[in-house]
């Protein structure tokens, strides 16, 4: 177990009765949490509520001062946050530091941006009048966080609200709530008020998604997850028209021209794939690589995926950890079966892995088209689907195929044709020659069904606040 884990974690854990957490790479149990009535959680939304006005009436620097605090901490504790991230979710090592880091990320930012959440004068369209526009604080918040980033979530939620002078409850994905609750107790300790801060595990997320969008208290709700429950929180939250922020389901392109450096789009296709088992919403879920050149990238793919270390993530040199559950193995495996079914061609891989019961192996299928259901749902693992293409008109017709638009990624050493097709993909975020695009300081969100708003930069800040118009008269010369 990481040195300082039970500390951490130990405000939530309720070995009688609690929700059971297992590690997936081994089924073992790591931990039972104490889990939230929906009375209990209405409690801590009022006791939120109570406290974010004084929250709130604090200085820009003194909450930016705890948030920096809070930031230092999760730095000190890196290796421990890591490591409970990997048990719990599954994911090697070596990505759960990544994402510790990107997660600190989030709350070092908006430490700096709690400074600058500026107002304006607009100029008066009458004499004797002053017109003033000062951003406020939405008010007590809601998030709902996925398993798949279970550090990041919480802050890039979290620490916008936060520095703007709200209060944040969440309720973290039933598998994985320790790392949630780690950080809420480096929050505690870095001097963020308990009742500002709140992590509310629940094994009923029906009921706990309904009290956050129906709760006359909150104000705004944030979801990462699926499209489809995304829709269902929108409609919910629409009875008390509370501001929301989605980042729901994708279905992300990945295009290779034939002008593109293969080398490096070889090394951006690992990265956009099988970057956590490629259970991320911004993984790429269609290879689209040109036909005059797919036989040498898929070559080549081929040779680095073959490569890929399978097994748990907690023993050194893994790459690729296990699938979160069994039900998200039965999915990539249907998905994979339906398309060899259908035609497509197994160049490697397209079965489970014997690491253990839910890992499945690294996987390249071509002859995939684009009517097929791996190539119109999210695959959610290591499944590499080829569509070939034609030309640049193919290529973008194909990639726009889709009620998605989350995340996309092409590879061109063509100026103009980089320009061309940024702008035609109808995509919320656009990675040209990347393979990650992931970071605090650009605004992440999709558009279509997935998602509304954008949280990271200064745009994620302004989503937890408010305008307010004030027309100042009888200013006339004295």
């Amino acid at each position: 177990m990481p040195q300082d884990y039970p500390a951490l974690i130990a405000h939530g854990l309720d070995d009688a009765h609690g929700m059971a957490v297992l590690n997936p790479a081994t089924g073992e149990l790591i931990a039972s949490v104490k889990t939230y009535s929906g009375g209990e959680i209405d409690q801590v939304i009022r006791a939120a509520e109570a406290a974010r006005k004084d929250w709130a009436a604090e200085t820009a620097k003194f909450r930016a001062n705890r948030l920096r605090d809070w930031f230092d901490l999760i730095i000190e504790h890196r290796e421990q946050l890591a490591e409970i991230c990997t048990l719990e979710c599954g994911k090697p090592l070596a990505e759960a530091r990544a994402e510790l880091d990107y997660a600190a990320s989030f709350v070092e930012w908006f430490s700096e941006e709690a400074r600058r959440a500026y107002g304006e004068v607009v100029p008066s369209f009458a004499s004797g009048k002053a017109i003033v526009v000062t951003k406020e604080p939405v008010g007590t918040c809601a998030a709902i966080t996925p398993w798949n980033f279970p550090l990041a979530m919480i802050t890039r939620k979290s620490a916008p609200a936060l520095a703007a002078g709200c209060a944040m409850v969440i309720k973290p994905s039933e598998a994985t709530p320790l790392s949630a609750l780690a950080l809420e107790a480096l929050a505690a300790r870095a001097g963020i008020p308990a009742a500002i801060l709140r992590i509310v595990p629940s094994d009923d997320p029906a009921e706990v998604g309904k009290l956050f969008c129906t709760h006359p208290v909150i104000r705004k709700i944030s979801f990462t997850g699926s499209t489809a429950v995304g829709k269902l929180l929108l409609a919910q939250a629409g009875s008390t028209v509370k501001k929301a922020c989605m980042e729901l389901g994708g279905n992300a392109p990945f295009i290779v021209f034939e002008d593109a450096d293969i080398d490096a789009a070889v090394e951006g296709a690992m990265i956009a794939k099988y970057r956590n088992a490629g259970q991320a919403c911004i993984g790429a879920n269609r290879l689209l690589v040109q036909r005059t050149v797919q036989g040498r990238f898929v070559k080549q793919l081929t040779e680095r995926v073959s490569a890929l270390k399978v097994g748990n993530g907690m023993e050194q040199g893994m790459q690729i950890g296990p699938l979160i559950n069994d039900k998200a193995l039965q999915k990539v495996e249907m998905l994979t079966d339906a398309a060899l079914s259908g035609g497509a061609t197994r160049v490697c891989g397209g079965g489970r892995h014997n690491a253990g019961a839910q890992f499945y192996t690294p996987t390249i299928l071509t002859g995939v088209r684009q009517d097929m259901a791996i190539a119109q749902q999210e695959i959610f693992g290591p499944v590499a689907s080829i569509i070939p293409f034609d030309d640049e008109a193919d290529a973008i017709r194909i990639a726009n195929d889709t009620p998605y638009g989350l995340a996309s990624y092409f590879y061109t050493t063509d100026l103009g044709r980089a320009w061309r097709v940024m702008g035609a993909l109808e995509y919320g975020m656009v990675a040209v020659n990347e393979g990650l695009l992931g970071t605090e300081v650009a605004p992440f969100g999709g558009v279509k069904e997935s998602g509304l708003g954008r949280e990271g930069s200064r745009h994620g800040m302004d989503e937890y606040l408010e305008l307010k118009y004030a027309l100042l008269g009888g200013l006339g010369a004295g």
